[in-house]
């Protein structure tokens, strides 16, 4: 441990202890607001300053059209379903931490290539570091949706699943509050919009224990004080998730399970059998809804083949042809779209023309 490292972690011991002895009341409020923010910059620093430019850990190279990550507790069944869903072969067993690296696959749907991997089963207290939980959280930066893999005959599970992303700071299907905070050197706090519901006071007083002292600053919805200190010092995740409900060819009540499971925790819910590749193709489908994008095809000539893009949701046609080919944009006049977005086939459309799933696209060029 270097020298600033053990000043900073004597720090956090004090604040902490100055945290605890604190009782909690209106009059208080305030300062345990600013106590949270200290101990929460103070924690950055110590990670900051601790951490090795060459370590051990779980890295994942993005690839594809979008990325999937399963999560799961040991044995929920995540290795048989990438080996269900995607071209890759996952070492599968009936006893726990079988998988004990990241191990991608490729899904292919409606013409995209969704990257799937498959992480490490997480345990309880992952949080706090047990079973490399803090890599394994730390891995999911780069996908894009979150699968949680469920073993019907364990719930309990998913409630202890949770409860570790929750202490991991990763919001699950959440609308991440939008904080604006431009730093300034001098002048102070200018709070030119709060609409937080925290009093203006307090929210000076929490940027000043984060260590921010001169910035003007904009919070466009509410939020309470942790959150915005998450935001602030960039510590929280916000994830979109589904669960697949793995195992169902065991339980007769799956559907009711499954039902349950979708109202108690506002998540799509697809009931699965990995082992006997029960809904796997639904549950292609909701990944491929979950994700928000859509793929196009460009007619083709006579004598080529289709040619497909995948695209995000609400896309227009400008930004197809962008994709497609930057040089086209310059010089592009309008198209002909056939399918859902267009009122007949071969529609003539300009450039803004908002794309739908399936469309097929015809770009005319100016001569």
């Amino acid at each position: 441990m270097t020298e600033k490292t053990e000043s900073l972690t004597t720090k956090l011991e004090e604040l902490t202890e100055e945290y605890k002895k604190t009782k909690y009341n209106k009059a208080t409020n305030l300062h345990l607001g600013m106590l949270r923010a200290k101990i929460a910059r103070i924690k950055k620093e110590i990670v900051a300053s601790g951490r090795k430019k060459h370590g051990e850990g779980y890295f994942v190279k993005k690839s594809g059209d979008a990325t999937v990550a399963l999560v799961g507790f040991p044995s929920a069944g995540k290795s048989s379903l990438i080996n269900a869903l995607a071209n890759t072969r996952s070492k599968t067993a009936q006893y726990a931490f079988t998988t004990t690296t990241v191990v991608p696959g490729t899904m292919v749907y409606k013409g995209s290539h969704i990257q799937i991997f498959d992480l490490p089963g997480l345990i309880e207290d992952a949080h706090l570091g047990a079973g490399r939980g803090r890599m394994v959280a730390a891995a999911l930066k780069p996908a894009e949706l979150i699968v949680f893999v469920v073993d019907i005959n364990n719930l309990e599970q998913f409630d202890r699943l949770l409860a570790e992303f929750h202490a991991l700071k990763i919001r699950i299907n959440e609308r991440k509050p939008s904080v604006q905070i431009s730093e300034k050197p001098a002048g102070g706090i200018k709070i030119e919009t709060n609409r937080s519901g925290m009093p203006d006071s307090y929210l000076e007083e929490i940027l000043k224990g984060l260590g921010i002292h001169n910035a003007v600053v904009s919070v466009w919805a509410r939020a309470d004080e942790d959150t915005l200190i998450d935001i602030i010092t960039n510590t929280a995740q916000y994830m979109k998730a589904i669960v697949a409900l793995n195992k169902i060819d065991t339980r007769e009540d799956y559907r009711a399970v499954g039902d349950s499971l979708s109202k108690k925790y506002g998540l799509a819910v697809v009931p699965v059998s990995a082992t006997e590749k029960t809904n796997i193709d639904r549950l292609k489908a909701e990944i491929y809804d979950a994700l928000d994008i859509i793929t196009v095809y460009l007619k083709p000539r006579i004598g080529e083949d289709t040619h497909s893009m995948v695209l995000r949701r609400g896309a227009t046609v400008g930004e197809a042809a962008r994709k497609f080919h930057a040089q086209i944009v310059d010089r592009l006049k309008c198209a002909q779209v056939s399918g859902r977005s267009a009122r007949f086939a071969n529609q003539k459309v300009g450039v803004a023309h908002v794309l739908e799933d399936g469309d097929i696209i015809t770009f005319i060029k100016e001569r």
